[in-house]
């Protein structure tokens, strides 16, 4: 079978290897589509070498088929469409209070472990989700991403008829509006780039340049001058902490989404001010992906055009090139049977 593996230094290479039997516990996945994720981007870059064990297989937004069970698992069978919640919690403690998604020792698969970039994957049976037959294997492989937005959506305690202000409109940002909009709320995008914004309104959702207008008088002529009730903070940039202290009206909610390696400056005097509430948002829980999976089986949110761009498996070089000099695209999937 072919199988990638990251090398350092922005290589990949495609290898081929022995198809493996599942161990006890585990099933074997033939993976139909990889999505290319920003971590699979950082670690292209060398972001993370300290971190991921080289040769490394990577990737975790993905889709298949069980190819192979292996003994003592219950509940899946050989045929079953399925997609992988990666996130490995056998060592989760007392000290974890049952978050397991958040846990200290959380390992995640396609970063910690081998992962999904590959024609045959070998997975523990406990990170798995059925899907029904009728779902698209294409858009099953969103449902990672979309499980990070419909997690940061249901912290955020969004309710329809508020106003959520998404501040960032690559990928994450718009799985994140599209979520906010299904809820019910009325949702307003904050993109410097003018082809993603562009791609926002054509999927129907409302986006405006903060560098072309004044993003806190917009929302305060849109909502009455209540300001935001939710503002998602999905950019990761030094302008969106400015800006999301201003934007939140009174109580408003700020939901982290966004990662920041380093310490960043934040106006708390606006958190005493308006009595506004930081929450916290990390990856998902099984909740989150079963919410996901029934939003991409009923297909009514334009998730395909969310896909930009579909590879195989053999271009994987090519594709991370690609990502690198054509920053405006959404989503790109390998397909992982070519």
């Amino acid at each position: 079978m072919k199988a990638t593996v990251y090398k350092g230094n922005k290589t990949f290479s495609v290898i081929e290897k022995e198809i493996e039997q599942p161990a006890k516990g585990d099933v074997r996945i033939k993976v139909a589509y990889s999505g290319v994720c920003g971590t699979d981007v950082h670690i292209y870059h060398g972001m993370m070498d300290k971190r991921v064990e080289m040769p490394q297989t990577i990737g975790h937004e993905m889709s298949g088929v069980i190819d192979a069970v292996g003994e003592g698992v219950e509940g899946y069978e050989v045929g079953d469409k399925v997609v992988v919640r990666p996130l490995d919690d056998r060592k989760v403690k007392a000290s974890d209070k049952g978050f397991n998604h958040i846990c200290e020792e959380l390992k995640f698969i396609g970063i910690d472990s081998p992962g999904s970039m590959q024609q045959y994957w070998n997975v523990p049976s406990f990170v798995l989700h059925k899907l029904k037959a009728e779902t698209d294997l294409k858009l099953a492989a969103l449902i990672e991403p979309l499980s990070v937005a419909t997690h940061d959506v249901r912290r955020s305690g969004l309710v329809a008829g508020e106003t959520a202000v998404v501040l960032g409109g690559g990928p994450i940002g718009l799985l994140v509006a599209m979520v906010a909009k299904d809820v019910g709320a009325n949702v307003i995008i904050s993109e410097v780039n003018e082809k993603r914004i562009a791609k926002a309104e054509s999927m129907g959702l409302h986006a405006v340049n903060p560098m072309k207008v004044d993003l806190v008088e917009y929302v305060k002529e849109k909502t009455d001058n209540r300001r935001a009730d939710v503002v998602f903070e999905v950019a990761g940039v030094q302008p969106a902490l400015d800006i999301m202290c201003e934007v939140a009206g009174i109580r408003g909610r700020i939901l982290m989404v966004a990662i920041h390696g380093e310490k960043k400056p934040v106006d708390l005097f606006k958190f005493f001010w308006k009595e506004l509430s930081l929450i916290g948002a990390r990856v998902y829980e099984k909740e989150d992906y079963e919410k996901s999976i029934e939003l991409i089986t009923a297909n009514e949110l334009p998730f395909e055009d969310m896909i930009t761009d579909v590879q195989p498996l053999t271009k994987i070089q090519q594709v991370f090139e690609n990502i690198d000099n054509n920053p405006d695209g959404m989503k790109v999937l390998m397909d992982c049977q070519q």
